[in-house]
């Protein structure tokens, strides 16, 4: 795609004035694609941004969207953008107290809702807020007002009528409030403007991170009111590539292989679940498959793609990609040429394997200030390193501090937190360094490296510092283990709450003979909690001594968001779930 001058995000749909893309926008419904070419996208987006006006909405104004993702979705995003008005993208799975706090924080006027569920939701939580104009539905609600009413507004009405607001926009003007989950206290508003998102996505494109073309499919699943797949949609706009929506997170493996994308975003989690289905299906066979198997399964835990193999190695790796991994590449679709993960750290064994199988890993790390991306891996030619998180995006400075703290400034850095000016001096300090809240390191002088939150450390009673993401991530390497949190404040040991991978559990279980009525049931049994001790001693053994795992305590249940136990970015709530389970927690120590 040919881009001109590009100081605001809306600058992106010229492109599509002399390149049309017949399929842009793209989502299932009802068994079927629905798809937006880019010429009706704007189309749209023009429309909605005509009602706007007709509303008597204009420059400043805030719009709540609190949706799962969807074309609707990004039409509202554009539309709100060409009338320099202001985004507040909110997570459709938080509490109406929330939603009310967020509302009220921002001044949000209008908002928009999936379905109807979420429009008696936002209907409750802003019904003591006299400024919000009206609720919209996405989906036709007979009890609710739909966005398509603006939209037929719009229709008909002159273009330039839009040209006095977005030519006003400024590239340093506020273009979204995003609002951090965060694991404790109120969401914070941060505060992004057009050249802090489009900072991030020039410099990727600059630093030839994505090799992507027009016309391409990608797919996408994470939230886009988050700011990871927010920016990754404007990096595919850029390239002009077909974007298509997952139906929901259940659907992905399908949607894949309907799709057959070449790229997409995800978080380590789901890269951990399509392991243990691999590793599930993988423990089913028998005879020399299973060897063949297992034996592609070791080669890909130690491959590193930036050291070159020897003659032995290349016969084996051709055979195992041939027999093994292409089953791999084939349930992704056949395509991938890259998937980057992000929000959380990924275990370096998953990044050899999936490299392996002819799958490229791109892990990154950012946040939602850093609009957000602060490094990444670089994947044709592989320039990464196992473990770490990639190169510094040229449009930031990166130091570490002396007790070890990621710092960074630059261009994508947000403005602050809105209406809070003792939380952005506590985050930007006098020189302007954005302290991120993460331990970390560079290695070998670029590669960066997250080590643990500086606010989850804790200091065991013998005086030694504990960092429990590492120490997770190790016991996360068990095939056994889904879910972990580990504990030991003040004590004299690190201990752990573990929640089994059930599927290869029962398996193992069945194996030996074991019966069990619920999952509830089977982690009362003393072989399975035999087993899973075994487990966490393996996991252990590179650990460093005074940060091992000692006891444990199994939960027949996940860490969820609808329970509070963790963000809508599947982080820890570490402090409630604490609290919940401090019962069980406690008697480790006595």
């Amino acid at each position: 795609m040919k881009h001109q001058q590009l100081e605001r995000v809306f600058d992106l749909l010229k492109a599509y004035e002399h390149q049309e893309i017949p399929i842009l926008f793209n989502k299932k419904s009802n068994g079927s694609w629905q798809s937006y070419s880019s010429s009706s996208f704007v189309q749209s987006v023009h429309e909605l941004a005509l009602g706007f006006l007709e509303l008597g909405l204009g420059i400043g104004d805030k719009i709540a969207i609190i949706s799962n993702n969807r074309t609707e979705w990004n039409i509202v995003d554009f539309a709100v953008q060409l009338i320099g008005g202001v985004t507040v993208p909110i997570y459709p799975t938080i509490t109406i107290e929330d939603y009310t706090y967020i509302f009220s924080d921002s001044g949000s006027q209008l908002i928009f809702v999936e379905n109807e569920d979420l429009f008696y939701k936002a209907n409750e939580a802003s019904k003591s807020l006299d400024f919000v104009k009206g609720i919209y539905t996405f989906d036709s609600i007979p009890a609710a007002k739909n966005w398509k009413e603006i939209e037929n507004l719009g229709k008909g009405k002159n273009v330039k009528n839009l040209e006095p607001f977005h030519s006003k926009v400024k590239s340093t003007d506020l273009l979204t409030l995003i609002y951090t989950s965060g694991t404790t206290g109120r969401p914070k508003g941060v505060m992004l403007t057009h050249h802090n998102i489009l900072s991030n996505v020039k410099s990727v494109v600059r630093g030839e991170y994505f090799d992507l073309k027009v016309g391409e499919n990608v797919l996408s699943f994470l939230p886009l009111c988050h700011i990871y797949e927010r920016t990754d949609i404007y990096l595919y706009m850029y390239y002009g590539v077909s974007i298509f929506y997952a139906e929901s997170m259940e659907t992905i493996a399908d949607n894949i292989k309907e799709v057959q994308p070449v790229a997409f975003a995800t978080v380590p989690r789901l890269l951990e679940k399509v392991y243990d289905k691999i590793l599930a299906k993988g423990n089913e066979l028998t005879g020399i498959k299973r060897k063949l198997f297992f034996a592609a399964i070791d080669f890909g835990l130690k491959y590193d793609p930036m050291q070159k193999l020897g003659i032995l190695e290349r016969i084996k790796y051709a055979v195992f990609s041939k027999l093994i991994f292409s089953k791999w590449r084939e349930a992704l679709g056949g395509n991938v040429r890259s998937i980057t993960s992000g929000s959380a750290a990924l275990q370096p064994r998953l990044s050899r394997v999936f490299w392996a199988a002819g799958v490229p890993i791109s892990e990154g790390y950012g946040l939602t200030e850093t609009s957000p991306v602060i490094s990444v891996c670089k994947i044709n030619p592989p320039d990464f390193k196992i473990g770490c998180v990639g190169t510094i995006l040229d449009c930031v400075q990166v130091k570490i501090a002396e007790d070890g703290e990621i710092c960074c400034k630059g261009d994508s850095v947000m403005v602050g937190y809105y209406n809070n000016p003792e939380a952005t001096a506590e985050a930007i300090d006098k020189e302007g360094w954005f302290h991120t809240g993460d331990i970390g390191e560079l290695v070998d002088g670029k590669y960066l490296k997250i080590t643990d939150r500086k606010k989850e450390i804790f200091k065991t009673s013998g005086g030694k510092y504990v960092a429990p993401q590492l120490v997770e991530n190790k016991l996360k390497e068990s095939a056994f283990i889904e879910q972990c949190m580990v504990v030991g404040e003040g004590q004299k040991f690190p201990s752990a709450l573990i929640i089994p991978e059930f599927s290869a559990l029962q398996f193992w279980a069945r194996q030996q003979g074991i019966h069990w009525e619920s999952n509830a049931d089977l982690i009362k049994n003393p072989k399975i909690v035999q087993k899973m001790e075994e487990e966490v001693r393996q996991t252990m053994i590179s650990v460093a001594k005074y940060e091992q795992v000692k006891k444990i305590v199994l939960l027949d249940k996940l860490f969820t968001i609808q329970d509070g136990e963790l963000t809508p970015t599947l982080k820890l709530k570490r402090k409630v779930i604490y609290n919940k389970f401090e019962s069980v927690i406690l008697p480790l120590y006595t």
